[in-house]
């Protein structure tokens, strides 16, 4: 009888693509919303409670589909496939969204950070500071960038504390 071989990219994939989804909806409803234009960033954390709980939905699916067993290696592939799938779905949509859906959105954006921090107390140092970093930010490519890394860096996070607590041997 011939045994199929589980692999961490097949519960990867398909989970990557749900998270890069819900990601997406959430970006989506916020600019259906005008939500980031009224300083209101709660749908955001909605992804911050989904991140790690579908790494860690998948990294316990792999190991149910491996016969229970689950090395800190599988856990963490698992885990930084969830994360980089979701996030290359992610840039996916910011690309379309700043070049073809509004082209002008990240210039509105940068007005309005610009009002927001023009406005705040603090020394004028640290405005101008924080005005090159919305500025950098705003460019599509420069965040893409950023954002597949910081995916990364806390899909890699969450991937270890999962494989470091599921993980089991067949010793």
């Amino acid at each position: 009888m011939e045994s199929k071989e589980v692999t961490p990219g097949k519960f990867g994939i398909n989970l990557g693509l749900i998270l890069g989804g819900i990601m997406t909806l959430i970006a989506i409803y916020m600019y259906a919303t005008d939500m980031a234009f009224k300083g209101q960033q709660w749908p955001v954390y909605i992804y911050y409670v989904a991140f790690p709980l579908i790494i860690i939905y998948a990294i316990s699916q792999y190991k149910k589909n491996n016969s229970g067993l689950l090395s800190l290696k599988e856990a963490i592939k698992t885990g930084m496939v969830v994360a980089l799938i979701s996030a290359l779905v992610y840039v996916g949509y910011i690309l379309i969204f700043n070049y073809i859906v509004d082209s002008e959105y990240n210039t509105k954006m940068i007005e309005f950070a610009t009002e927001q921090i023009a406005s705040s107390e603090g020394p004028v140092e640290a405005k101008e500071m924080q005005l090159k970093m919305v500025e950098f930010f705003s460019n599509p490519i420069a965040g893409s960038v950023f954002w597949v890394a910081m995916s990364l860096f806390f899909g890699l996070i969450y991937s270890l504390i999962g494989g470091l607590v599921m993980k089991k041997s067949d010793a």
